[in-house]
């Protein structure tokens, strides 16, 4: 990828003119310029080169009041799956960007380069070339963090799927100390390295000798499985059993997994221990779903596969700072190995699925800070701020209410699940609407009445179509919304009250003033149909309604959770700017709070 494409070349430029810019900042070209209208190309000594003279003068550098456009020159012939990314903001996370790539198909590899720029630097691999053609022509100029993207082709006969990343280092990873947080451009974690870590429980009375003398079997285990390992002593003091976090790649993870098995064997055989030593797994709830699958198939399979026993904690036993099951695994060690690996290749492929449709938008689900979700894994479970959690009365109607008061940022969502569903929401005496109030953070209700919800264009409903809904009040902040409203999604797919290959999309309902809803709609209707082509999700707004004792008209949302999710938050930020445009003049005591942007770390 030696030669180079000058783009936006004004017609008045010459040879001498292009020579005398690569002079100028110090760039050397090993052939003459080729000038055309419009356009040049020109050969440098290596890659490198060539990727200074694009680091340099893409877009920077004007000839004759044009910017000059200098990117990889690629015959159309060798145009490719292989895409190369430059200008990455520097401390864009890595989820953030492989959502983003998600976006326009799917992504076989993702490698970071090294280079001498302060943005970060990408070759991607997609699995066809009119996913690769896609996101090079969305992608390229893209404006992100006020870092317009640079996306190149990678020539197929230059780029082969071994070929190491440019500057030595592996795959994914920049060699400049151990891995810090998650962004491409400051010391990135390795991508090989799972997002998910593995969480085990361990016997208090073994945890002397996985540590070992002055830390020496703990330092050997992370030394040959390449993991980084934290034993959470501190942690549930006089505790049974201590939980243990092993960052790595899967491999590493199942590794230092198996050594840890097979010490704390051989130290029950030393002290005479004689109970059973299950291998005991740490999964977020959110994953746990997935993993026993439909009618508990994925589960069972994983049993007969690996010849093993597992059991999973109820989902009573969560509380709001523990979002965590425990997968109960019981066998030989090898059986257990086999078993740790297949369950750990459901949960990180569901933390991934979950991922990718997060990211639907390069910037996430405007409005939602992901950090407060605790939904996706660190060292140690979190599960952020929530609102209080103490139980008003059940509603004057006969609802069932459980959860806390709102807070100056809480919203109000109408989600609508079918009537014979209530049952499985609410669960025995209440337990599991109880719980569930408690780990999102929210104020959940039941409506007592049936209603009945039909398309809006449709004049009655599909012959044999049960409309029979209760309508679900959730009171609480973004976070609260996406885990209470995520859970109800979930728990009705668990509870087969949609078959195995349909997808669950349930109505929402969100008021909005009478006034703002006219911005929802749009001139013609084109904020409502652009809503609709962003999310997926179908956005109504139906006509003629007559106002609330609030002033207030209601927006209908239908689809799936994620799509839900994404149309709620985007017309949330609409009605924030409406509300800031209403402000006649900053005050220092504004009339509450804007919705908190995604969090960049």
């Amino acid at each position: 990828m030696n030669k180079l494409y000058i783009g936006n070349v004004s017609e008045e430029a010459s040879a001498e003119d292009l020579e005398t810019i690569f002079e100028q900042w110090k760039i050397p070209h090993s052939g003459p310029f080729l000038v055309k209208t419009g356009y040049a190309f020109v050969d440098c000594p290596d890659e490198k080169i060539a990727m200074k003279a694009i680091d340099i003068l893409s877009g920077k550098v004007d000839l004759h009041g044009k910017l000059l456009e200098v990117e990889h020159s690629v015959p159309k012939r060798q145009r490719s799956c292989k895409l190369q990314i430059r200008n990455i903001p520097p401390h864009m996370q890595w989820e953030v960007l492989d959502g983003m790539l998600a976006q326009y198909g799917t992504v076989e590899n993702c490698e970071q380069v090294n280079t001498d720029t302060d943005t970060a630097v990408v070759n991607v691999r997609y699995g066809a070339k009119d996913q690769a053609r896609q996101a090079m022509e969305k992608l390229n100029g893209f404006l992100m963090e006020n870092f317009a993207l640079k996306v190149s082709y990678i020539p197929d006969e230059m780029a082969t799927a071994d070929a190491p990343p440019l500057g030595g280092g592996r795959r994914g990873f920049v060699p400049r100390g151990p891995p810090r947080s998650g962004s491409p451009g400051m010391g990135a974690r390795p991508k090989l390295q799972s997002e998910v870590p593995l969480r085990i429980l361990v016997p208090t009375q073994f945890v002397g000798a996985i540590i070992g003398k002055e830390g020496a079997t703990i330092r050997n285990i992370t030394k040959q499985t390449h993991s980084k390992i934290d034993i959470h002593r501190k942690e549930n003091a006089g505790a049974a059993e201590k939980p243990i976090t092993v960052h790595s790649t899967p491999e590493g993870c199942s590794n230092a997994c198996r050594t840890i098995m097979e010490i704390m064997q051989k130290e029950a055989l030393d002290t005479k221990f004689t109970e059973e030593i299950p291998l005991k797994i740490l999964a977020h709830n959110n994953f746990v779903g997935r993993l026993i699958g439909k009618e508990g198939r994925n589960l069972k399979k994983i049993e007969v596969d690996t010849e093993t026993k597992i059991t999973i904690s109820p989902l009573q036993d969560l509380t709001l700072y523990n979002p965590e099951r425990t997968i109960t695994v019981k066998g030989s060690i090898e059986a257990c190995s086999r078993a740790e690996e297949e369950v750990m290749k459901k949960v990180r492929e569901s933390y991934e699925n979950d991922v990718a449709a997060m990211n639907l938008q390069s910037n996430l689900i405007p409005g939602l800070n992901l950090n407060a979700l605790g939904l996706f894994p660190g060292g140690a479970p979190g599960m952020g701020p929530s609102m209080g959690h103490n139980a008003p009365p059940p509603g004057a109607q006969g609802g069932y209410s459980f959860g806390g008061q709102g807070q100056p940022e809480s919203e109000t969502v109408h989600l609508f699940i079918p009537a014979l569903a209530v049952g499985a929401i609410i669960g025995k005496q209440g337990q599991h609407i109880k719980q569930l109030s408690r780990y999102a953070g929210a104020s959940i209700k039941i409506s007592a009445d049936e209603v009945s919800v039909v398309d809006a264009n449709q004049v009655a409903p599909p012959e044999g179509m049960d409309t029979k809904q209760r309508m679900v009040i959730i009171a609480g902040p973004p976070e609260a919304q996406f885990k209470a409203q995520g859970r109800i999604f979930g728990k009705l797919k668990e509870e087969n009250f949609f078959g195995p290959k349909e997808e669950v999309k349930l109505e929402a309902h969100i008021k909005v003033p009478s006034f703002a809803a006219g911005r929802v709609i749009g001139k013609g209707g084109k904020t409502v149909n652009e809503l609709q082509n962003l999310t997926s999700a179908e956005v109504v707004v139906p006509r003629d309604q007559t106002p609330d004792e609030n002033d207030q008209v209601i927006v209908k949302i239908t689809g799936h959770f994620y799509a839900s999710q994404l149309a709620q938050r985007k017309i949330q930020e609409i009605l924030s700017q409406v509300r800031r445009q209403q402000q006649p003049k900053p005050s220092p005591r504004g009339e509450g709070p804007p919705l908190p942007r995604p969090s960049r770390k």
